[in-house]
C-alpha cells in the first residue's frame, strides 16, 4: 500500500507482449443515497464524465494519447465496484498508469460536459430500454431486493439522470473516488517494481502530501443489507417481444461464502453448459426454447441463483413446467456423481482458459484485492481450483435443499398484459 492508501497488484505473465492496467474503485451504484435523493446512476453518470477532461488533459488529449500507442480505454460501473482500464503494449504501461490517474482521481467534471454526457446516458437507457433481457434482468433484481440499492438498475432512470446536477456529481466523486478506496491492477509482461515506478513517476507527491484530491478522505457509506421477500413474487412487462423472456431464482450466498464452489457446481449442472439439465430437457429433449441457462450473483452480503429461458410465448408454459421440475428435483435428490464429475471438470476448465488473455488476469487481480483484501490462500488460482475439487456432491445436495426450496421471485418480459395472462405453470413457480 502506498502512501494515500493506493494499492497497487501486479502478476506477470509469462509471454506477453502487452499490459492490462486497471484502476478499479470500490464504489458502485448500491453506494448511492436512497431512493428520493437524485442520486441513483452517479456512479455509472461519473464512469462516462471523468473521461471528459482532468486538470492536466481535455477529453482529446486522453483519446489522442492511447490511439498513439495503439491502445484500448474503456470503463465498467457495477453495483458494488467501478473500473477504469487501458491495454497497451507492454512498453507502454507507465503511459496507462499515468492516463488512467488522472482521469479517475483529478478530473474536472466541467457543467458543459455533464450536460453533454446527460445525453450520452439518457440514449444508453433508450438502448436498455429495447433489450429485453436487460429488461428482465433489472425487473428480477427489483422483486428480489425491493427497495434496497441492489435492487436498483446500475444506469439509472431517465428520471434520475435527467435531474442529476453537477454539483451531486462532485459530491459523490469527493466522497468515494479516493486512492484509499483505489487499487491499481497490472498483468502482463510486467515487473512488480516496475508498475511501483511508474506510479510514483505520474503521480508523486500527490499521494504523499495533503494536496487535493490525492489525499481526500473516503467518505462513510451506510452498510445496510438486503432483506429478502418472505413469499414469492412475480413481475411483468408488457412487451410486444417475438418471444417471451422469463428470469426465475431465489437468493443465494454472498460471494465470501465458503460454500461459494458448491453453488458454483449446483448452477452449472443446473444449467451451465450443453450437458446441464435445463439445457437437454428444455432444449434438446423437448425443443422449448432457444435459450436457457443458469447463473449466480454475489456481493458483499447477498447473492441470488437465477435462471433464464427465452421461447415462444405459446411454449413458455412447457418451458415453466420443465424448470420447476428440475428445481424441485434438484432440491429432493441433489446431483449424480457423474454430473459432479463434469461440473469440476467444466468449472475448473472455464476458470483457467478464461485467464489466458492478460485483462481476464488483471481483473482477477482487482476484483480478488477488492473483495478480499489481498493475495491469501482463500483466493489464489491453485487454492480456488483445490476448493472446486473438494465439492462433494453431498454439499450441493445441502445447498440445493436449502436454496431451491425457498421463496422464488419471477420476472417476464413479453406480450402478456399483467399477471393474469401467465400461463398457469409460470404463476405456479412462485407460489
Amino acid at each position: 500500500m502506498l502512501p494515500g492508501g493506493l494499492r497497487v497488484v501486479t502478476e506477470h505473465v509469462a509471454g506477453a507482449r502487452s499490459a492490462s492496467v486497471g484502476l478499479w474503485v470500490d464504489v458502485g451504484s448500491r453506494d448511492e443515497p436512497a431512493v428520493g435523493t437524485g442520486a441513483h446512476g452517479a456512479a455509472h453518470f461519473l464512469e462516462h464524465l471523468l473521461f471528459k477532461g482532468t486538470r492536466r488533459r481535455s477529453a482529446r488529449a486522453i483519446a489522442e494519447e492511447i490511439d498513439a500507442v495503439g491502445g484500448d480505454l474503456n470503463a465498467f460501473t457495477g453495483k458494488e465496484s467501478t473500473c477504469f482500464y487501458a491495454h497497451v503494449l507492454d512498453r507502454d504501461m507507465p503511459l496507462a498508469v499515468d492516463v488512467l490517474g488522472d482521469v479517475v482521481l483529478d478530473a474536472v467534471m466541467a457543467t458543459p460536459d455533464v450536460e453533454l454526457e446527460r445525453d450520452v446516458v439518457l440514449s444508453e437507457i433508450a438502448g436498455r430500454d429495447e433489450d429485453p433481457e436487460d429488461l428482465l434482468a433489472d425487473d428480477f433484481d427489483a422483486l428480489l431486493f425491493g427497495a434496497h440499492p441492489l435492487g436498483l438498475p446500475v444506469i439509472g432512470t431517465e428520471e434520475t439522470v435527467t435531474g442529476m446536477t453537477r454539483d451531486r456529481l462532485a459530491d459523490f466523486h469527493a466522497c468515494h473516488y479516493v486512492p484509499a478506496r483505489s487499487v491499481l491492477a497490472v498483468a502482463g509482461n510486467v515487473v512488480h517494481a516496475d508498475v511501483l515506478a511508474a506510479v510514483e513517476a505520474a503521480y508523486g507527491s500527490r499521494l504523499d502530501g495533503p494536496a487535493q484530491p490525492w489525499h481526500r478522505t473516503a467518505g462513510e457509506t451506510p452498510a445496510t443489507s438486503p432483506v429478502y421477500p418472505p413469499d414469492g413474487r412475480l413481475g411483468v412487462r408488457d412487451e410486444d417481444t417475438e418471444q417471451a423472456h422469463l428470469m426465475l431464482g431465489v437468493p443465494s450466498l454472498r460471494r465470501a461464502d465458503p460454500r461459494w464452489p458448491a453453488l458454483q457446481v449446483l448452477s452449472t449442472v443446473l444449467g451451465g453448459g450443453m450437458s446441464s439439465r435445463l439445457f437437454q430437457q428444455v432444449r434438446e429433449q423437448r425443443g422449448l426454447a432457444y435459450s436457457v441457462y443458469s447463473s449466480t450473483t454475489g456481493y458483499t452480503d447477498a447473492g441470488t441463483l437465477a435462471v433464464y429461458v427465452g421461447c415462444a410465448p405459446e411454449r413458455l408454459g412447457a418451458a415453466a413446467s420443465v424448470v420447476r421440475d428440475e428445481l424441485g428435483d434438484l432440491a429432493a435428490h441433489g446431483i449424480t456423481d457423474a454430473e459432479l464429475a463434469r461440473a469440476r471438470g467444466q468449472l475448473r476448465g472455464e476458470l483457467v482458459l478464461g485467464l489466458e488473455e492478460t485483462s481476464s488476469r488483471m481483473t482477477r487481480l482487482g476484483r480478488r484485492e477488492l473483495d478480499h483484501g489481498g493475495l491469501d490462500r482463500a483466493t489464489d488460482l491453485a487454492s480456488t481450483l483445490e476448493r472446486i475439487d473438494g465439492v462433494g456432491a453431498a454439499d450441493v445436495a445441502a445447498l440445493a435443499s436449502e436454496l431451491l426450496t425457498g421463496p422464488r421471485a419471477a420476472a417476464v418480459v413479453g406480450p402478456y398484459g399483467d399477471a393474469d395472462e401467465l400461463p398457469d405453470e409460470v404463476r405456479e413457480m412462485v407460489e
